[in-house]
Order: structure tokens, then sequence, then C-alpha cells
């Protein structure tokens, strides 16, 4: 699946939008791809002599995954998206450079009502480069979070 059918589940647009391609995609699990180029915004200063891929860069990817598996979840014609509500166990097992190619690993692992529960894998050919296990709730975005 392309570009276009990744801006059609979520609002992420470039320099935002992280996610090149969905491989594969069910009811409970997304396979994406993303080629990191040394001209993404994050990696410019990010150690300049030898940049990284931030990993919240690498977090945020999941989370675009995530987004995308459950928008299909979510009732149509509804103005609402799915939001991070929680990120733990976030472990960085290798680091991410500038033109590699990286494969993220979502699942679905539970729901209770609004709220999704996931995990996240990062991989670099085989090898995991991130995981992290987060949750999600589906907000409508232009409501104000400001309580009265």
């Amino acid at each position: 699946m392309t570009v276009r059918d990744i801006e059609a589940a979520i609002p992420h647009r470039p320099p935002m939008r992280l996610l090149d391609e969905i491989v594969s995609i069910d009811e409970n699990h997304i396979v994406c791809h993303k080629t990191f180029s040394s001209a993404d915004f994050f990696v410019q200063g990010h150690f300049p002599d030898y940049p990284i891929v931030p990993g919240v860069i690498q977090c945020e990817c999941c989370l675009q995954a995530g987004a995308i598996l459950l928008s299909r979840l979510t009732p149509d014609g509804e103005d609402v998206v799915p939001v991070a509500t929680r990120m733990d166990g976030v472990k960085f097992k290798r680091m991410v450079r500038p033109g590699d190619t990286i494969t993220v690993d979502v699942t679905l692992n539970d729901r209770v009502g609004p709220a999704f529960f996931l995990t996240g894998k990062v991989l670099l050919g085989t090898r995991v480069a991130a995981r992290l296990d987060f949750a999600c709730s589906v907000a409508n975005p232009r409501e104000s979070s400001a309580s009265g």
C-alpha cells in the first residue's frame, strides 16, 4: 500500500508523516517500511559527524503504524484519530542511521473501551532496533483538552 493509502488513514503529512509503505495489514497487525535520509529534519544536527535517527522518531514510526491499524476500527465519517496516551518498556537496541530502511511491526494486543494496547518493534533487517508497548485512545483532535 502506498503513501496515498497512509495519508488516507492518518492525518500526518510531511515532514511528520514518517512511513513510506504499508507492507501488510490485517485486523490486529501491521508491517510498514521507512527509509531515512540525511535530509530528514530530525537528523540535522543530531550528532552531526555521525548522524543517528532519534529514538523518539523511531517510537513515532510505531505510533503512526498503530494509528493506521486503528483507523480501520474507528467509525467512518467521525472526526476522530488515535492519539498516544502511554509508552512503556521502551528499549533501544541498535542505532538507526540515515540511509537505513526499517521495518515497523505493530501488533494490537487488547482493547478496553476506547483504549487500545499495542506493541511496536523497529527492525533493521531481522534485528530489533527498538521496542515499545504503547496505548492509544480515540479522540477528536479539534476538541479542547483543557477543562472548564
